[in-house]
């Protein structure tokens, strides 16, 4: 049993100090994992890597139901956290206290307006509650991909599957968003 394991257990029985030891060992882990997803933001996100990943280790450690099986799990669960987070800061944004529907012009050229990533991030966000009615499995692949960052190989062992389900999946799922995606972005004339 590896130590963060050890610690996930002593945490789900109740001991309040290994929690202490818990962030140490999987900090930097976590620091990686949102700084790999921050790179994937455009410019202009006030949301910080560090910011984010503390936000999604309190999320983890207050959260009710703390049944972690495995240092796999764990990660999937901070990847879920994180996630919300960036939902919840994109549409938070959005809301009109927040300069929500006004546009940015640009003051050397007028007529360029700049959108930022909070739409493209609830757009997703909305396909994958609708992938997630349709296949579950898939969209928790699609969390661990995008969100937590981590590879097909790795994705496929948390989700127990083998590498040609999960490769079957990730185009499957990518296809599939990308048409709802397309759909919503681009709704039929009546």
């Amino acid at each position: 049993m590896s130590d963060v394991t050890r610690i996930l257990v002593a945490i789900e029985q109740g001991n309040a100090k290994a929690a202490d030891e818990l962030l140490p060992l999987v900090y930097e882990e976590l620091r990686r994992l949102a700084g790999l997803k921050m790179s994937q933001e455009l410019p202009g996100q006030t949301l910080q890597a560090t910011a984010l990943v503390h936000e999604a280790y309190i999320r983890l450690l207050g959260a009710e139901n703390q049944n972690w099986s495995s240092r796999g799990h764990f990660f999937a669960a901070a990847a879920e956290a994180m996630r919300r987070i960036l939902i919840e800061n994109a549409r938070r944004k959005q809301r009109r206290k927040h300069g929500g529907g006004r546009q940015r012009i640009d003051l050397d050229d007028a007529d360029v307006t700049i959108e930022g990533p909070e739409t493209d991030i609830i757009a997703l966000d909305e396909a994958l509650a609708k992938l997630t009615e349709e296949d579950r499995t898939v969209a928790e692949l699609v969390k661990l991909r995008y969100f937590a960052g981590l590879t097909l190989g790795q994705a496929a062992n948390i989700l127990g599957v083998s590498q040609r389900t999960a490769d079957r999946y990730w185009a499957y799922a990518r296809a599939w968003l990308y048409q709802e995606i397309t759909r919503a972005e681009n709704p039929p004339c009546r």
